[in-house]
């Protein structure tokens, strides 16, 4: 099996792994050994996270070198996937065969499995995080035992095995909801004043099926970017009427200046579901990134005061800023995303790549924003303390049992879980 025996980094190379070995199996019952053998061992996706959640001191396990498996029911309105695949590899599948997913993430490049663990989103005041697609799941178990979790077999603790932050095992295979292949448009507003979306963020989030807003938080304005279905009458305004702004007559860049050849096409232009949804074309690599982000998911009542709060530190926020974006994600019943319980407004950072720089601003940040009822996004940078995440999540207890239940030994344990949940 091969085995890789030194360091490596993340996508943005602010975090270098403490692993002692990172595993890439070819097949299952290499998982399943390798897992039973280890004393310590954590899954690594495809390295887009900016914390420490997928670090640690023991070893790692990357699941791209397993087959690529894509399994279509359609009576079930399910595919089932292994845990390896991107969204960009499984959107092109799903759309060949003529069925889709309800959201994507901005950057279709992320694993599946390493997305759905940290609660990870998309946007749209219907679409709830990615993780709430997810009907069942593979678990390889800390003996190298197989657990299969079903939404509709196992009601008590599947919502709290989604979100799991890689802490019950080894997900090897995820079952998603689809539905029918779809074609959207995508439009942009640009130079809408930040007042507008302030005073009026349920016309600005409801005038398409998933919205966008960017924003440096000193020039007082912003860009919107309007993902419309043509299936279901959600165009630009067609919701709300709202048309801000003005219409963009080029295609632009989420970040200003930079070139928008990357980015989904625009203007209008129909187009399939996966190359309209992401920011970011599917078809193209992104190189390392030159960034770091955080992000926070606020009740969606919060969003006025919000940016308030954030346009009072402008001033700090925006020198080191390449962009910020504002997205609302809809409530789900998963016991440790940041959308649990309740409609949320997500602000997301990203910051240059200077960390002695960043870090006092992300604080001040989170100052602001903190009570108010901000979750931080578990894969991205944080100064809150695990004592003050953990009691924002009221299911916590229960998720502790099903750590218990699942991992008493704390095989797939590591600093970032035993923070948030500690032994004994």
């Amino acid at each position: 099996m091969p085995t890789t025996c030194v360091a490596n980094v993340n996508w943005a190379s602010n975090v270098t792994y403490g692993a002692t070995r990172i595993h890439r199996p070819r097949t299952l019952d290499q998982v399943r050994r390798t897992v039973g053998r280890s004393e310590r061992i954590r899954a690594l996706g495809s390295g887009h996270s900016f914390s420490l959640v997928a670090d640690t001191t023991g070893e790692l396990m990357r699941l791209d070198g397993l087959p690529r498996t894509v399994r279509i029911d359609p009576a079930r309105s399910t595919v089932t996937l292994s845990a390896g695949l991107r969204y960009a590899e499984l959107a092109g599948i799903l759309h060949r065969a003529g069925y889709a997913l309800a959201n994507l993430a901005s950057l279709p490049h992320i694993s599946v499995a390493g997305s759905c663990a940290t609660g990870t989103h998309g946007s749209g005041d219907t679409q709830r995080c990615l993780a709430a697609s997810v009907a069942g799941l593979r678990l390889v178990g800390p003996e190298g035992d197989l657990t299969e979790l079903r939404r509709d077999t196992d009601p008590h603790t599947f919502a709290g095995s989604v979100v799991a932050l890689g802490a019950l095992g080894i997900v090897t295979e995820l079952t998603l909801d689809i539905e029918p292949a779809y074609e959207m448009t995508q439009r942009v507003r640009v130079a809408v004043p930040l007042d507008e979306v302030a005073d009026r963020p349920d016309a600005v989030f409801g005038a398409a099926y998933s919205v966008s807003v960017f924003t440096d938080w000193r020039s007082g304005t912003a860009q919107v970017w309007l993902k419309a279905r043509t299936d279901d009458g959600s165009g630009a305004g067609a919701v709300t009427g709202w048309n801000g702004g003005r219409a963009a007559a080029r295609p632009v860049h989420p970040v200003p200046g930079m070139p928008p050849e990357f980015s989904t096409e625009q203007l209008g232009t129909a187009g399939p579901w996966y190359a309209r949804l992401p920011h970011f074309r599917p078809e193209l690599t992104p190189g390392a990134g030159e960034e770091l982000q955080s992000e926070y998911f606020l009740p969606r009542d919060a969003a006025p005061a919000a940016f308030a709060a954030i346009r009072a530190l402008a001033g700090r926020v925006a020198p080191v800023l390449h962009i910020a974006e504002v997205r609302t994600v809809r409530a789900d019943d998963l016991w440790l995303s940041p959308a649990y319980g309740r409609d949320t407004v997500t602000f997301h950072f990203t910051w240059i790549k200077e960390l002695p720089a960043v870090l006092p601003v992300i604080s001040a940040v989170e100052e602001a924003l903190m009570p108010l009822g901000a979750r931080p996004h578990w894969a991205k940078l944080t100064t809150v303390p695990a004592s003050r995440v953990v009691p924002l999540y009221e299911r916590s207890p229960e998720f502790e049992q099903l750590l218990r239940k699942y991992d008493p030994a704390g095989k797939f344990r590591n600093a970032f879980v035993d923070s948030l949940f500690p032994t004994g």
